[in-house]
């Protein structure tokens, strides 16, 4: 049965007009999101992660950003074509934003629970009594303990971790059927950022919300998402389900991310050292042409160098643009420590089959 899409982006390209030139942000984006699903768009700083993520809620500032071509249709609608007003009656009521760092989405002069009652006024007909009580049952349902006491009081007086659950409060206020959590837990450490990211799962369990996650860390991906997509220079360039990621990539750019992330098994010797992708990505202003992975990587062929790969089917889910998926292609190993990982799964073609344009 195919879920009900609550997002669909199609070919969406995004740029910012510079003094230095027109700098190509995003180029030609495809996905989906089901409902209840979670994506996780995964790549480094400066791959268009959070563009992305801005232009679904319409946060561009626009001149100098703005929308070279595609469509981003939430429910149906496409929210390119949609005025600011109309914006702000599906901001923060349909879908909603967490953002990295949780002291500077929150004011610092406001008691905690004027802040989360403000959305609620904001979008719904309410009396002050009931959006109290609301607050508190939101701060109760992210683990905030004492909530009566805790809406009376300012940001500074939580730590890290309660000022984000504060803050994913604030965007569950008004029930919308997306988040978008743009590394929600980067600022926090590694013990917060695990209760922080069983929280997100429990609250979509429990309010059936979808969830679009970003961030750059692998290991954040394996426990949270259903789907991941791979960004690079600001393309997608290998989606499929978590597992299909994790033990079948195909893609020179995820092995590179996958090598350099620490398991458990990673011994200390000479073979257990973590592998980083040598230099930066690259300057979007002029993008490479073909392939913009292809300075990096130690796999690239002379047409890397030429003609942009096409996107390749790998199984139902699993799609790569890669030229390494060409029949013509040399056969290439993926790095030792993405090879101990990697396993057969069930639904994968035979050969890869190549997808026309507009699927």
């Amino acid at each position: 049965m195919e879920r009900e899409r609550i997002l669909e982006v199609k070919d969406l390209a995004i740029s910012f007009k510079t003094y230095g030139g027109e700098v190509q942000a995003i180029r030609g984006v495809n996905f989906h999101l089901n409902k209840g699903e979670t994506l996780a768009i995964v790549g480094e700083s400066g791959s268009g992660k959070s563009v992305t993520s801005q232009a679904i809620m319409r946060l561009i500032p626009m001149p100098p950003g703005y929308f070279k071509r595609g469509e981003i249709l939430f429910d149906g609608q496409d929210i390119v074509k949609k005025t600011e007003k109309q914006m702000q009656t599906i901001r923060g009521k349909d879908i909603s934003m967490i953002f990295q760092d949780p002291m500077t989405s929150l004011n610092p002069t406001m008691k905690v629970g004027k802040q989360i009652t403000e959305v609620l006024f904001k979008h719904e007909q309410i009396s002050k009594e009931a959006a109290e009580k609301r607050a508190i049952e939101l701060l109760e349902l992210v683990g905030i303990p004492m909530p009566e006491k805790r809406i009376k009081q300012y940001p500074h007086e939580f730590s890290g971790g309660m000022r984000q659950r504060v803050v994913i409060a604030m965007a569950l206020a008004a029930d919308p059927k997306l988040l978008i959590a743009d590394e929600p837990t980067t600022a926090l450490d590694v013990t917060i950022q695990a209760q922080i990211l069983e929280l997100m799962k429990e609250i979509q369990q429990k309010v059936e919300t979808s969830i679009i996650f970003i961030t750059h860390d692998l290991g954040v991906v394996a426990n949270v998402a259903d789907r991941v997509a791979v960004m690079y220079a600001g393309q997608i360039v290998e989606t499929g389900t978590v597992d299909e990621i994790f033990y079948n990539p195909k893609h020179p750019y995820t092995w590179g991310l996958l090598a350099s992330m620490p398991s458990l098994d990673t011994d200390g010797g000479a073979e257990g050292k973590l592998t980083a992708i040598p230099g930066t990505p690259p300057d979007l202003t002029n993008p490479p042409k073909g392939d913009a992975f292809a300075l990096r990587s130690d796999y690239a062929m002379k047409i890397d160098f030429e003609q942009e790969p096409p996107m390749f089917k790998v199984s139902d889910t699993h799609y790569v643009k890669s030229w390494l998926l060409h029949p013509n292609a040399p056969k290439v190993e993926p790095p030792a420590s993405v090879k101990a990982r990697m396993r057969e799964l069930e639904g994968s073609y035979e050969k890869p089959v190549l997808v026309k344009e507009g699927e």
